[in-house]
Protein backbone atom coordinates (compact mmCIF):
# COMPACT_ATOMS: atom_id res chain seq x y z
CA UNK A 1 0.00 0.00 0.00
CA UNK A 2 2.75 2.47 1.12
CA UNK A 3 4.04 2.10 -2.44
CA UNK A 4 0.71 2.20 -4.26
CA UNK A 5 0.47 5.54 -2.27
CA UNK A 6 4.59 6.67 -3.24
CA UNK A 7 3.64 5.83 -6.79
CA UNK A 8 0.67 8.00 -6.88
CA UNK A 9 1.99 11.05 -5.16
CA UNK A 10 4.93 11.12 -7.29
CA UNK A 11 2.79 10.54 -10.57
CA UNK A 12 0.56 13.36 -9.23
CA UNK A 13 3.90 15.48 -8.05
CA UNK A 14 5.09 15.17 -11.96
CA UNK A 15 2.04 16.21 -13.16
CA UNK A 16 2.18 19.82 -11.39
CA UNK A 17 5.83 19.78 -12.11
CA UNK A 18 5.30 19.74 -16.15
CA UNK A 19 2.05 22.27 -15.35
CA UNK A 20 4.54 24.35 -14.08
CA UNK A 21 7.23 24.45 -16.63
CA UNK A 22 4.61 24.75 -19.21
CA UNK A 23 2.92 27.93 -17.94
CA UNK A 24 5.62 29.77 -15.47
CA UNK A 25 5.92 33.02 -17.69
CA UNK A 26 8.93 35.13 -17.91
CA UNK A 27 11.63 36.26 -15.33
CA UNK A 28 12.11 39.98 -14.07
CA UNK A 29 14.38 41.12 -16.49
CA UNK A 30 16.97 43.46 -14.63
CA UNK A 31 20.35 45.38 -15.78
CA UNK A 32 23.45 43.12 -15.96
CA UNK A 33 25.15 44.84 -13.07
CA UNK A 34 21.91 44.95 -11.16
CA UNK A 35 21.75 40.50 -11.64
CA UNK A 36 25.20 40.68 -10.96
CA UNK A 37 24.32 42.25 -7.63
CA UNK A 38 21.32 39.68 -6.71
CA UNK A 39 23.55 36.55 -7.57
CA UNK A 40 26.29 37.91 -5.43
CA UNK A 41 23.30 38.27 -2.74
CA UNK A 42 21.86 34.75 -3.09
CA UNK A 43 25.10 32.99 -2.97
CA UNK A 44 24.09 32.32 0.82
CA UNK A 45 20.73 31.22 0.28
CA UNK A 46 19.95 27.20 -0.64
CA UNK A 47 16.66 25.99 -1.13
CA UNK A 48 16.19 22.39 0.25
CA UNK A 49 13.46 20.96 -1.44
CA UNK A 50 11.40 17.54 -3.48
CA UNK A 51 11.10 17.90 -6.91
CA UNK A 52 7.24 16.81 -7.12
CA UNK A 53 6.40 18.74 -4.08
CA UNK A 54 3.42 21.24 -4.55
CA UNK A 55 4.73 23.81 -2.29
CA UNK A 56 8.37 22.95 -3.52
CA UNK A 57 7.53 23.74 -7.31
CA UNK A 58 5.24 26.39 -5.95
CA UNK A 59 8.59 27.89 -4.17
CA UNK A 60 10.46 27.23 -7.46
CA UNK A 61 7.67 29.07 -9.70
CA UNK A 62 8.31 32.29 -7.67
CA UNK A 63 12.32 32.10 -7.04
CA UNK A 64 11.68 31.59 -11.45
CA UNK A 65 10.16 34.62 -11.71
CA UNK A 66 12.25 36.89 -9.43
CA UNK A 67 14.77 35.83 -11.54
CA UNK A 68 16.62 34.54 -8.55
CA UNK A 69 19.58 31.70 -9.25
CA UNK A 70 19.17 29.65 -5.33
CA UNK A 71 20.90 26.46 -5.32
CA UNK A 72 18.60 23.82 -4.77
CA UNK A 73 19.40 20.40 -3.08
CA UNK A 74 17.07 17.54 -3.49
CA UNK A 75 16.61 15.81 -0.11
CA UNK A 76 14.67 12.57 -1.07
CA UNK A 77 15.68 9.17 0.57
CA UNK A 78 19.14 8.76 0.22
CA UNK A 79 20.30 12.02 0.02
CA UNK A 80 23.09 13.86 1.79
CA UNK A 81 21.36 16.66 2.21
CA UNK A 82 18.39 15.32 3.66
CA UNK A 83 20.79 14.67 6.94
CA UNK A 84 22.01 17.98 6.29
CA UNK A 85 18.69 19.28 6.65
CA UNK A 86 17.72 17.06 9.80
CA UNK A 87 20.64 18.27 11.91
CA UNK A 88 20.77 22.12 11.09
CA UNK A 89 17.10 22.95 10.51
CA UNK A 90 15.70 20.15 13.10
CA UNK A 91 13.28 18.39 10.89
CA UNK A 92 13.05 16.75 7.29
CA UNK A 93 10.37 19.26 5.70
CA UNK A 94 10.41 20.58 2.35
CA UNK A 95 10.34 23.25 0.88
CA UNK A 96 12.99 24.99 3.35
CA UNK A 97 15.29 28.03 2.52
CA UNK A 98 18.90 27.85 4.20
CA UNK A 99 20.10 31.77 4.96
CA UNK A 100 23.10 31.79 5.48
CA UNK A 101 25.00 34.88 7.29
CA UNK A 102 28.11 35.31 8.68
CA UNK A 103 26.37 35.23 12.65
CA UNK A 104 24.40 32.31 11.81
CA UNK A 105 22.38 29.87 9.65
CA UNK A 106 18.25 30.41 9.57
CA UNK A 107 16.27 27.79 8.08
CA UNK A 108 13.16 28.97 7.01
CA UNK A 109 10.43 26.65 6.40
CA UNK A 110 6.14 27.29 4.55
CA UNK A 111 6.59 28.36 1.05
CA UNK A 112 4.44 31.25 1.97
CA UNK A 113 7.53 32.59 4.04
CA UNK A 114 9.95 32.08 2.08
CA UNK A 115 8.17 33.79 -0.60
CA UNK A 116 7.18 36.51 1.54
CA UNK A 117 10.69 36.78 2.29
CA UNK A 118 12.18 36.22 -1.27
CA UNK A 119 10.20 39.46 -2.13
CA UNK A 120 11.10 41.36 0.68
CA UNK A 121 14.44 41.22 0.23
CA UNK A 122 14.85 41.04 -3.64
CA UNK A 123 12.12 43.23 -5.00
Amino acid sequence: MRLFISLIRNALGGFIALLDLITRGTKIKRLPHKQQQVENAVQGLTLYQFFACPFCIKTRRAMYKMNLPIRKHSISSGSPYRDELAQGGGKVKAPCLRIQTPEEDIWLYESSEIIKYLQQRFQ
